[in-house]
């Protein structure tokens, strides 16, 4: 049975690892793979997944695949987890995946951020009114590749149905004057994983997405503790090991001028050093070249000592 909205709520004020999609050498989906990598990460302390999400390949899933592979997270997964699954597109599309979700029994929808050429920050309102008028489930608007306004950002909260807000823009400031006008009511979530989490918290933040957490989620959950506790300096310590992973996903890779590109790659990387599954990607992203995978080889082991040296 779904969570109720204070149960959402309680789990955003945590930490959110994301499920990549694990694909085959044909780019088939591995489910049997997707539901063990999210057991093992229950088994590890994580008690909110993102399914369907971003870094699950949203775009690269057809309807039905973004249907299957919440299904299978939602199958594995004990009743005492969150299950946020990624919904975007038209009106139309989007209440299409709302129904399936619903018939599914996530706990929440991540409402995907805007794809189209052109938004209005109003237009944009009423679409997520209009999505939370067709779900059972509370909403978690995802906020990232366009600069609201903070107006904006204190009107989205406002929404009925919305528990909490996914914040990935670069603007703590910002985030600290629209958070700061809303009430228990609405989580704070930082949507740029461990970098931020430490200058966030200080603006209102209650919880974040994974980074390298979502194959090494003792990070996160340290550090979750460590700014529960107001540990700043363990807070800055723990948020450091995860910067050279995290700088190395934020890159072009090779033959490319785009910026973070090899993001999905070198998390699903991370994964599969981890002992877990991660497969290939599908097109538009690319694999990681061999150079990168040398230099993620690397970068891994070097988090592997830091976390040994801080945490274990």
């Amino acid at each position: 049975m779904p969570l109720a909205e204070s149960g959402v709520r309680e789990h955003l004020r945590g930490v959110a690892a994301g499920l990549l999609t694990p694909f085959d050498d044909d780019l088939d989906i591995e489910h049997d793979e997707l539901a063990t990598n999210a057991t093992t990460l229950y088994d590890e302390g994580i008690r909110t997944f993102l399914a369907s999400a971003n870094i699950s390949e949203y775009h690269s899933l057809s309807q039905q695949e973004r249907v299957d592979v919440t299904e299978t997270a939602v199958d594995a997964l004990p009743s005492d987890v969150c299950v946020l699954a990624g919904v975007g597109g038209s009106t139309a599309s989007a209440r299409e995946l709302i129904d399936a979700y619903d018939r599914i029994g996530v706990d929440g929808m991540m409402i995907m951020p805007p794809d189209h050429t052109y938004v209005h920050e109003r237009g944009l309102l009423r679409y997520y009114e209009k999505l939370a008028e067709a779900s059972t489930a509370p909403l978690v608007p995802y906020v990232k590749g366009f600069d609201p306004s903070i107006t904006y950002l204190r009107d989205l909260a406002a929404l009925d149905g919305v528990v909490g807000i996914k914040y990935a823009i670069e603007d703590a400031v910002k985030l600290g004057a629209a958070a700061s006008t809303t009430g228990d009511d609405v989580v704070w979530v930082d949507g740029l994983a461990e970098p931020f989490a430490v200058s966030f918290w200080n603006e209102g933040i209650e919880g974040f997405s994974a980074g390298v957490s979502n194959f090494r989620p003792e990070v996160g959950l340290a550090l979750f503790d460590a700014l529960t506790e107001g540990d700043w300096e363990r807070a800055r310590e723990l948020r450091n090991i995860c910067l050279p992973y995290q700088n190395f996903r934020s890159e072009t890779g090779q033959d490319n001028s785009l910026d973070g590109a090899i993001s999905v790659p070198a998390v699903k990387k991370g994964l599969e050093l981890a002992g877990l599954r991660g497969g290939s990607v599908r097109e538009p992203i690319r694999s990681l070249s061999a150079d990168d995978e040398r230099r993620a080889e690397e970068l891994y082991d070097q988090l592997d000592d830091d976390i040994e040296r801080l945490i274990d």
